[in-house]
This record gives C-alpha cells, sequence and structure tokens, in this order.
C-alpha cells in the first residue's frame, strides 16, 4: 500500500472523530496507558514462516508428514515465507513497525537485540524420527527426550532468551493431533475422526499425550530453576488455547454444561498447573481412561510456572448434551458432554470465515482466570483476525478486531488481571495449521507468487505501528466503518 493511500485513510480517520464504547470496552487509550513492563508484540513459529526444510542438517518433523500427506490439498511448508533465509529483513520491518517482542518457536527437528524474543520449544512439530521410534507423546519416552532438547536450548541461547514457552496450545495439541486428527501427528480412531484415521484410539491418546506434555513441561520446569535459572534469570510457562464460553441458554444444564466445558479445555491444563492434580469432573467423566499422578509428580507438576500463555480468538456457546455420557465409547468431547456452537446461530460445527468481534469475551476470560487460578501472570500469545488470503492491503476488520481486543486487554488490567504482554497473531500471513496458505491473520502480506516472496504492510501494520509510537488511538472502528461506508458507495 502507498503512503497516499495510507495518509488518506488516516486524514479520513481524523475527519470524521470519535465514537464511544461501541464494543462496550475502552475505545480510547494508547500505548501509554498500559504498565511500562508490558509487552507488544507479534509471532510466528518455526514451521510456518522458516521453509529451508532440509537445509543445515534440519529432518522432518510430525508437522512436515502432516503437511505431505495431503491435508493440505498439496500446500506444505516446504518454502513458506522464506524466513531462514530473510531473517534480517524480517527483523528490520519488525523494527520499523515497533513491536517490544516477538514470539517464535525453535524447530527441534532443525536445533542447532532490540525486540524482547519469547521463544516457543514445541509448535505442533515434534521430530518425525521420534513419532516413528516409539509413537511420540503417547509415550512416556517423550518426556525425557523433550527436557533433553530443552536442556541443549537453555545452553545455547538462555543467554539471549529470557521467556520460554514449553508447548504451544498443549490443550488443542491433544484434542486435534490425538483426538479428532485435523493436527500433527493425524491420529484418531472411528468415529470420532476429523478425516479417516488409520493411527490412533481417541478415548486413551489425548489423555496420554495431554499428561506426558504436563509431565515434560514440569520437568524442563524443574530442569531450569535448578540449573539455569540463577545464572539466566529467565522465566518458563505453558501455552494453552482458551475460548470463552458462554451458555447457550440460561438454563441451569446450559450453565453447568459451561463450567464443564471450562474444565476439560482449560483445567484439564492448568488445574495441575495451579492445584498438582485434573479437576473432578475430567477425572470422574474420563474414569481409568485418564492417568493419574504419583504425588512425587503432582507435587513437581503443581506451580511448574512463571507465567501462561492464553491463546484467544473468540467466544462459543455452550448447550448441555448429556446423552453422549451413556454411550461406553467415548473420546475427551464425548465426556464433555457438551456441545460447542459457533457465534451463538444453531450450531453447524463450521468455523467462520472471520471472527466475529467480541471483546468482552477476552475481559470474562481473563477475569476468569483470576478468579479461578489465583491470578497468574499471563502473556496473549495470540490473538488476531482471520481473512481470506488475496493480497488485500485493506484489512479494515483486522484494524476493527485490534482496537477492540487491545481495548479489552486495558479493562481487564485496570480490573486487577496480571496481565504481561500481548502479542498478534501473526506477523505475517504464513502457513496457517488449520488451512494452509487459504487464510491470513497477518499484519504483512507475503506474496507467494513473487520468488522474491516481498513483505508488504498492510492498515493493520500501519495501525499497530502507530498505536505502539505512542498514537492515541481512539473513535478507529467507527471511522473505518465510514470509510468503508464511502469507498463502496463511490
Amino acid at each position: 500500500m502507498s503512503n497516499y493511500v495510507y495518509l488518506r485513510v488516516v486524514s479520513i480517520l481524523l475527519v470524521v472523530g470519535n465514537y464511544n464504547d461501541v464494543y462496550g470496552v475502552v475505545d480510547e487509550y494508547g500505548r501509554e496507558d498500559f504498565p511500562a513492563e508490558f509487552v507488544f508484540g507479534s509471532g510466528s513459529s518455526a514451521y510456518q514462516v522458516e521453509g529451508a526444510v532440509l537445509e543445515d542438517g534440519r529432518s522432518f518433523s510430525i508437522w512436515d508428514t502432516f503437511a505431505h500427506s495431503g491435508f493440505y490439498s498439496g500446500a506444505n511448508g516446504d518454502i513458506a515465507c522464506d524466513g531462514y533465509h530473510k531473517y534480517k529483513e524480517d527483523i528490520e520491518l519488525m523494527a520499523d513497525t515497533g513491536l517490544e517482542a516477538f514470539r517464535f518457536s525453535i524447530s527441534w527437528s532443525r536445533l542447532i537485540p532490540r525486540i524482547q524474543p519469547h521463544v516457543t520449544l514445541h509448535h505442533d512439530d515434534l521430530p518425525q524420527i521420534l513419532e516413528d521410534e516409539y509413537g511420540g507423546w503417547i509415550s512416556r519416552k517423550s518426556v525425557k527426550d523433550f527436557v533433553a532438547y530443552a536442556d541443549v536450548c537453555f545452553r545455547e541461547f538462555g543467554d539471549r532468551v529470557s521467556h520460554w514457552t514449553t508447548i504451544n496450545e498443549a490443550n488443542v495439541y491433544a484434542l486435534g493431533g490425538y483426538d479428532v486428527g485435523f493436527l500433527p501427528p493425524g491420529h484418531c480412531s472411528s468415529p470420532f475422526g476429523y478425516v479417516n484415521c488409520s493411527t490412533g484410539d481417541s478415548t486413551t491418546e489425548p489423555y496420554l499425550a495431554a499428561h506426558h506434555m504436563l509431565l515434560a513441561h514440569a520437568s524442563t520446569v524443574k530442569l531450569y530453576r535448578e540449573k539455569y535459572k540463577a545464572i539466566q534469570h529467565g522465566f518458563v510457562g505453558l501455552n494453552v488455547f482458551a475460548y470463552w464460553f458462554e451458555p447457550y441458554t440460561n438454563t441451569t444444564e446450559d450453565v453447568k454444561a459451561t463450567q464443564r466445558a471450562h474444565d476439560f479445555y482449560l483445567g484439564w491444563f492448568l488445574n495441575p498447573l495451579v492445584n498438582g492434580d485434573y479437576p473432578d469432573i475430567v477425572k470422574k467423566n474420563a474414569g481409568n481412561r485418564i492417568p493419574t499422578f504419583t504425588k512425587l509428580e503432582s507435587d513437581r507438576i503443581k506451580g511448574s510456572f512463571d507465567f501462561i500463555g492464553i491463546n484467544h480468538y473468540s467466544t462459543l456457546y455452550i448447550k448441555d448434551n448429556p446423552s453422549t455420557l451413556e454411550t461406553d465409547t467415548r473420546d475427551v468431547l464425548g465426556d464433555m458432554a457438551a456441545t460447542l456452537i459457533y457465534g451463538g446461530d444453531s450450531g453447524n460445527g463450521s468455523l467462520p470465515i472471520e471472527f466475529l468481534v467480541n471483546p468482552m469475551g477476552l475481559e470474562k476470560l481473563l477475569n476468569y482466570l483470576k478468579e479461578e487460578y489465583g491470578n497468574p501472570p499471563i502473556y496473549i500469545h495470540e490473538n488476531g483476525q482471520q481473512q481470506p488470503r488475496n493480497g488485500t492491503l485493506m484489512d479494515t476488520p483486522r484494524v476493527e478486531y485490534l482496537h477492540a481486543y487491545i481495548g479489552a486487554l486495558l479493562d481487564a488490567i485496570r480490573n486487577g488481571s496480571n496481565m504481561m504482554g500481548y502479542f498478534v497473531w501473526s506477523f505475517f500471513d504464513l502457513f496457517e495449521l488449520l488451512d494452509g496458505y487459504n487464510s491470513g491473520f497477518g499484519l504483512y502480506y507475503v506474496d507467494l507468487d513473487d520468488k522474491e516472496l516481498t513483505r508488504y504492510p498492510k492498515l493493520s501494520a500501519y495501525w499497530y505501528a502507530d498505536f505502539l509510537k505512542g498514537k492515541n488511538m481512539s473513535g478507529i472502528i467507527l471511522n473505518l466503518k465510514v470509510k468503508n461506508s464511502f469507498s463502496s458507495s463511490h
């Protein structure tokens, strides 16, 4: 987008003026309204941006194998955004945008500034060799191997990295990878599979994988605190995906089902971290299909975090579905005994092209975490708006979304939430986990038809840069709507 177009947009914004609390959250704010130690950034992950799939000793991960199986209709991350070779150019873009931090992951299968690095150790990309050798996360052997991998990362990079996340979206990874099969390694069993799965057992493997991830996380934190903390002074946390759940109706059944959904989605991982064990309802409904912690394991897991990473995009509605508990063969979702409904409609299970803008969902989620789990330090590791990946640089819905959700974040901080930072997903349009190159979340568009894979800033990149550089972001949602209306009528 040319500077002329951008300045025309800004001029329209300035002419139209202000508006008040369209979404029920603070509208007028600037960077200075947030604590000075609070960090704003953006993010990516290794497989989604790096490319260079077999260079410099890198071997295949389970995500490589999953992508090459045809799940993304031929798309894969062999080249992606070529971030492996274009990293210097990309870091310059980050600095120009004004990012205070950048969240990325180290590729376990590749292992060998001004912007604070937040590093994730596992982002859906377990080495394929470990999957082949013993089944990856469904084997307890994964715990020892993960800790050994983390040890190498701490030793080699810990003098430059202060914030480590062990596993990204551990709860969704367990569900998507081992229950319904739409994430690598694509395990599932009939009738639960999203696709026809040839490997897996949806009734037990999600619980096994989750259990071993928790053990691996806790052992990694123990290692860091004993061996590196005094020297490197860093922090280690775990990341989970979090919807905000609302009851579909105000009936007692739907209200109770909503709490079950929270327990199964968040409590599955957060309750062990805070209290040392799974929620009672999870243990009751899963029965002997969920492993138990020994006293030593429980003590090690409890308190094994310096922060919790949260990926949040939208609000879902929950309807009670007790009939699933009447079947002997159940997966995690069956144990939950609840139906998840997108957008509060009749609920056909399909995902929206764009997320509904519901920032109160984020504010309620943060308040729930504060009340339910003792107000732990929290980073919003992912938050952003999905749009079709079509090269459109005037991404006003993304600006509208970011403006509303950052406003909700400020409200939550003012209400006492122990928030530490916020990362927009994503810095670039990259290889997306669910649909490859069909959708984009990026502040920057990457032209895949250009052999140079040129990056182009969208309106959202300019907006975020203005915010980070201290501009007061008042009234922008209504102004963008007026701009869109003006454009469509001429």
